[in-house]
């Protein structure tokens, strides 16, 4: 639709801006000099880290996929993790956007049924962003209690954003209890929103889809606890490595933090990219840049920080391109899933 079309034309245009107005801020000379002069067993410990990152959070996914039994290849999940990110990563929104695609190609790739394939990626979103609202929440309670940061910061501002991680986190919460202890409320509400379109052939199994995957995900929370631990202890190792890789950039240029200097930049960047602009352009570099400035580091070296990060960015798109590539083609000859009588281990 037109009105559409000019929507995303406007949020382009609004963080175009912000990259001009951050980058008209800093030495864009030093650029060049501060990535050359890294050495090769700096690029490959922070490519290490970045690829763990990838990895891991992969091995979530098919942990989640085993526990409701089906067996799919580490690199199948691999290509429609990466294929699907590029997707959100482009659109209003990094957080979100590619995954009813990653749904379609676990459905044409793998012939996995939509409600099974529903269900484990719902439960993986689930898990990522109930850490990401906890981590940031901790965050903010950290900021605040370190001497004197409020009376730089405002503390009012940190408290409303605590106050914001909160509530979003009670509410993913109180979601999670009512998909498993009383999924008719949520059933319910599906079927009044949908009644008027359950006549098309596509939609006349929506009901039995719901119903299948509460089924499936009660048995899990009742049989299956250890895979759902481990899932919630991969995420966890994930923003462990995020924060180590930030340790490690800042470590390349020479700058040492306290906790609450780190915690600070990690929050800001984090915060900056729930924004609906595509791959948080923009905001991304004016929170690096105002934190760094808050901190009172070197305009250089925020810049620094932004080029790698950036860097990585692009190296995962062009990733995700050709991951893409790879899922379209091979959506047209799928692979049959194995797939286990529930509650059954893979066969190896």
């Amino acid at each position: 639709m037109p009105q559409y079309r000019w929507l995303g034309l406007l949020l382009w245009l609004i963080a175009l801006a912000l990259v001009s107005w951050t980058l008209s801020h800093l030495p864009l000379e030093d650029i060049g000099q501060s990535l050359s002069a890294l050495g090769w067993e700096q690029w490959s410990v922070w490519a290490l880290v970045n690829g763990l990152v990838i990895i891991i959070a992969t091995v979530r996914w098919q942990v989640l996929l085993r526990m409701l039994g089906h067996s799919v290849g580490f690199f199948d999940l691999v290509v429609i993790k990466q294929a699907g990110q590029t997707i959100s990563f482009i659109t209003p929104g990094p957080q979100f956007g590619g995954e009813p695609l990653q749904i379609y190609w676990l459905y044409k790739r793998t012939g996995m049924g939509i409600h099974s394939a529903v269900l484990a990626l719902g439960i993986d979103r689930f898990y990522e962003l109930w850490i990401n609202f906890l981590v940031l929440m901790m965050g903010v309670i950290l900021l605040l209690l370190s001497p004197g940061f409020g009376a730089h910061t405002g503390a009012n501002n940190w408290q409303q954003i605590l106050v914001l991680m909160s509530v979003l986190l009670l509410l993913l919460s109180a979601l999670a209890y009512a998909a498993v202890r009383q999924p008719q409320l949520i059933s319910g509400r599906l079927e009044k929103l949908s009644a008027r379109w359950l006549s098309n052939p596509r939609l006349m199994n929506l009901d039995h889809h719901w119903h299948s995957m509460g089924a499936d995900l009660r048995l899990a929370v009742a049989t299956k606890k250890p895979a759902l631990l481990k899932a919630l202890m991969l995420s966890v190792l994930v923003w462990v490595l995020i924060a180590l890789e930030m340790w490690l950039v800042l470590g390349f240029f020479d700058i040492t933090l306290e906790i609450s200097g780190l915690v600070l930049i990690l929050v800001a960047m984090r915060l900056a990219l729930l924004l609906p602009l595509p791959g948080g352009i923009g905001t991304l570099e004016a929170s690096v840049f105002w934190s760094f400035q808050l901190l009172q580091l070197s305009p250089t070296a925020a810049l620094a920080v932004i080029a790698i990060m950036r860097l990585r960015d692009a190296l995962v798109l062009i990733a995700g391109l050709a991951c893409l590539r790879v899922a379209q083609n091979g959506s047209a000859q799928a692979t049959p899933v194995i797939s286990m009588p529930y509650g059954k281990p893979p066969s190896t």
